[in-house]
């Protein structure tokens, strides 16, 4: 039989951590409606949910918080925060969950990932030449085979463009012709948009795993080539 635990030992160290960078976070208004819980894709994986996770920071289970892999399991989607009546950042808390863990002990995949974006500007680490090329393939094949198409632009870096569209870098590597679905609706609405070359990977690791350096590299490349390169007024991410 396990003994139970003391309330009276506990500090609660990390949640002031939490608190101390995210001062709206609103923890302790929690009102254990389950609200958070009900929307979760993450619930009961781990036996943990939304509820249970804000619980045990509440009350100082320090070790029991940094130590569980359930804060890997979360999407940080934000349906928790979207239907709680206090509005308690529960994303935030598990973006500072997983900050507490030593770099090397987080989920081999994502730091992977997040490693090869920042290398080369995207997850699979696909070179800017390839995907430019299977971008000009695909759309040709298109044109070649579907009279309704025949016309239809796909371009990167085009300048000037409207609107700027970040797709998932697996697309092109694993499964191209799965890019053009999202290229025949725009052609039909006469979207004027390009892709761009720089971080056009939609995806970013890097903030999943907690990496505040890289998922500010990665933003603020794409911005400033967004910005200052193409000057497009929208920016669409497919993720």
């Amino acid at each position: 039989m396990s003994n139970n635990i003391d309330l009276t030992d506990l500090s609660a160290d990390f949640k002031q951590q939490v608190l101390d960078q995210v001062p709206d976070a609103n923890l302790d208004l929690c009102l254990t409606c389950g609200t958070c819980t009900g929307g979760c894709p993450a619930s009961e994986l781990m036996g943990l949910d939304p509820r249970k996770f804000l619980r045990m920071v509440n009350l100082g289970l320090d070790d029991q918080v940094k130590a569980t892999e359930w804060a890997w399991v979360c999407t940080m989607c934000g349906r928790c925060m979207y239907v709680c009546p206090m509005k308690i950042n529960i994303p935030k808390l598990i973006y500072n969950t997983r900050k507490s863990w030593p770099m090397e002990t987080r989920p081999k995949g994502i730091r992977g990932s997040c490693e090869q974006h920042v290398k080369s500007g995207n997850a699979m680490g696909v070179p800017t030449e390839d995907f430019i090329w299977t971008v000009e393939d695909v759309v040709e094949e298109i044109r070649q085979t579907q009279p309704l198409f025949a016309d239809m632009e796909v371009t990167v870096d085009r300048p000037g463009a409207f609107m700027a569209v970040n797709q998932n870098s697996r697309e092109p590597v694993t499964e191209p012709d799965e890019m053009a679905p999202l290229w025949k609706i725009l052609h039909l609405v006469e979207a004027d948009w390009t892709y761009p070359s720089v971080m056009w990977a939609g995806e970013n690791y890097c903030m999943f795993l907690g990496d505040d350096d890289g998922w500010r590299h990665i933003i603020e490349r794409f911005a400033d080539h967004i910005d200052n390169t193409l000057g497009c007024k929208q920016v669409v991410n497919t993720e």
